[in-house]
């Protein structure tokens, strides 16, 4: 099997998975993922869905990010 090469620059519009540590989400981001819609999926981890409601914050399992959910304005 041959893969597409991947270009460097990219769409600017994506946001590099796991590129942050600490994600402030709001209602409007619910139900939350990981890879977060926006992300570049090619070089990340298997969707995995959170449980942010209740505690008010959750991490994912694959990569370790932190997942808060704050008020939006």
């Amino acid at each position: 099997m041959v893969l597409p090469k991947m270009s460097t620059s990219g769409n600017s519009d994506l946001i590099e998975p796991n590129a942050e540590n600490r994600y402030e989400i709001t209602k409007a981001d619910l139900p939350l993922h990981c890879p977060m819609p926006g992300m570049s999926l090619w070089n990340s981890h298997p969707r995995v869905f959170l449980e942010v409601e209740e505690k008010g914050e959750a991490k994912c399992p694959y990569c370790g990010a932190d997942y808060v959910l704050v008020e939006s304005n």
